[in-house]
């Protein structure tokens, strides 16, 4: 190992330590399954809004961007438009009601109970089927953090990759497992901040050594003039209708992710919501331009192209190029960060239904707290162990799962989860068509292919789960009395808390 390897080696292992010292701390805070899920509904305004967009952008934020803006250029501008306004009508549009409804709805802690509470389902099938969907996306969405987190352990530290991928995963287990969600929450707002770091100084870095925008911008224009125009797709052919709204439609996927949702549920008022999601926009903007621009200047400033998978390196190898050792190694501990964040989320989130839904709601109704934050704990390790096993393959295409798992959310929890806030008359079998529905089509929509079927399956998805949910609830009987009442409950907080602020 040389100098510069040993620098970067101390920088990286000084962070992990930094995270494990936060999850021992979170540990001292965690008393009940509360704590363990939502962290006893207590976080401020920052660490919601800034857990909320480190747990959604994962190592995609640092390596997959980066790589898309860098083969695409501004090609890649409509997909960046489509999360931010995503983001922002998430915060808009689900934010304050589900932080109210979930508490009316007996205490609600994760999603599957929710949907159960809200409808008074006592078959338990709402439950069942919501928790079975998160667990079996989840599987894979954690396997492909593992997967990059690995392949950064190699890449950095010539590390076997079965050895790399070993070493992020016992960290995160560790620190997920022993402080749960105060843990996962706090660890992802120190990543936030660092991942926004990095992706703001590399640009502006690399802009310097071009001689500014201008020449970096001219230099582009030299290799590959029609990067530059955001209506001409990577192979130089006008950008279609269906390529543009497929980029779009990534928005839709934020009102079903079950991890950034959790972050809503958590918050300790809504008097700090309207701070929260002006935080979480403003990072999401900066981080989106910032790793588009890495991509993009990185067209103008590498010698020889990289192609294909190897595009994804644009980051860590912009950041060799531009920076000290150990400013380097704090840039690519931003990718660790990355990867972090979003699997430490989502293994949290499939611990809560598992333990929730599962272990209490079928098997151990009367268990006590203790017993169930020891339960939600072992799941933790449980779970990680299964996508380890499915990330020892480093050539596997469990990265692939990653837009698909994302759009099978999105469509089956989006449309009900909308309609189950704003819309009275919704029925607990208009929820189960909904779910059933958005994810069945993604599912199908995905093996078909040419022509419309080229569309992103979010769209369809999306849709059809929709009208799924009206469609079966005004055949269904009307909601009970109790259900309507809880509806007026929440309305009223609703009102009176927008009359106090």
């Amino acid at each position: 190992m040389n100098s510069n390897q040993l620098i970067i080696s101390i920088t990286f292992f000084a962070y992990l330590a930094g995270m494990l010292l936060i999850g021992w701390y979170a540990y001292r805070r965690t008393s009940s399954l509360s704590d363990f899920i939502l962290g006893g509904r207590s976080l401020g305004s920052w660490v919601t809004a800034l857990s909320a967009g480190a747990s959604d952008m994962s190592g995609w934020l640092l390596l997959g961007l980066p790589g898309y803006a860098y083969l695409a250029g501004l090609e890649s501008i409509w997909l960046g438009l489509g999360l931010l306004v995503g983001t922002w009508l998430n915060w808009q549009i689900l934010a304050a009601r589900l932080r109210v409804y979930s508490e009316v709805a007996g205490n609600a802690l994760t999603l599957p109970t929710f949907f159960s509470q809200r409808f008074r389902d006592e078959s338990g099938l709402l439950r069942i089927l919501s928790a079975f969907f998160i667990l079996l996306f989840f599987l894979f969405y954690t396997a492909s953090g593992l997967v990059a987190g690995g392949k950064l352990f190699e890449t950095v530290f010539g590390l076997p990759y079965i050895w790399a991928v070993i070493v992020g995963t016992l960290t995160i287990i560790i620190y997920t497992s022993i402080g749960g969600f105060l843990a996962v929450s706090w660890t992802d707002m120190v990543q936030a901040l660092l991942m926004a770091a990095a992706l703001i100084a590399v640009p502006i870095m690399a802009f310097g050594e071009l001689g500014g925008p201008d020449v970096a911008i001219a230099a582009m224009a030299e290799q590959n003039a029609h990067l530059l125009d955001a209506f001409t797709s990577s192979d130089g052919e006008a950008l279609s209708l269906i390529a543009i709204l497929s980029l779009l439609g990534w928005g839709l996927g934020y009102f079903g992710q079950p991890h950034i949702l959790a972050r809503f549920k958590a918050i300790d008022s809504l008097k700090s919501l309207p701070r929260a999601h002006h935080i979480a926009v403003t990072w999401v903007f900066l981080t989106l331009a910032g790793g588009t621009l890495v991509g993009i200047t990185g067209i103008g400033y590498l010698e020889t192209p990289l192609v294909e998978a190897d595009s994804e390196k644009i980051f860590m190898m912009m950041v060799n190029a531009l920076f000290h050792p150990v400013i380097a190694g704090i840039c690519l501990a931003a990718v660790l960060a990355a990867v972090m964040s979003t699997a430490d989320s989502q293994l949290l989130v499939s611990s809560s239904a598992f333990t929730g839904d599962f272990y209490k709601g079928l098997f151990r109704k009367q268990a006590s707290e203790q017993e169930l934050v020891l339960v939600g704990r072992a799941a933790v390790i449980v779970i990680a162990l299964a996508a380890f096993t499915l990330a020892l393959d480093p050539k596997s295409k469990v990265l692939d799962m990653v837009a698909y798992a994302w759009a099978g959310f999105g469509a089956a929890f989006g449309p009900p989860l909308i309609l189950s806030l704003y819309w009275r008359r919704m029925t607990r079998n208009g929820a189960l068509a909904g779910i059933i529905t958005g994810g069945a089509t993604v599912v199908v929509w995905k093996q078909l292919e040419g022509g419309i079927f080229a569309l992103y399956e979010i769209l369809p998805g999306f849709l059809l789960s929709a009208l799924a949910v009206v469609v079966v609830s005004l055949m269904d009987n009307k909601p009970a009395k109790e259900i309507e009442e809880e509806f007026n409950e929440v309305q009223q907080k609703l009102m009176d808390s927008a009359q106090d602020t």
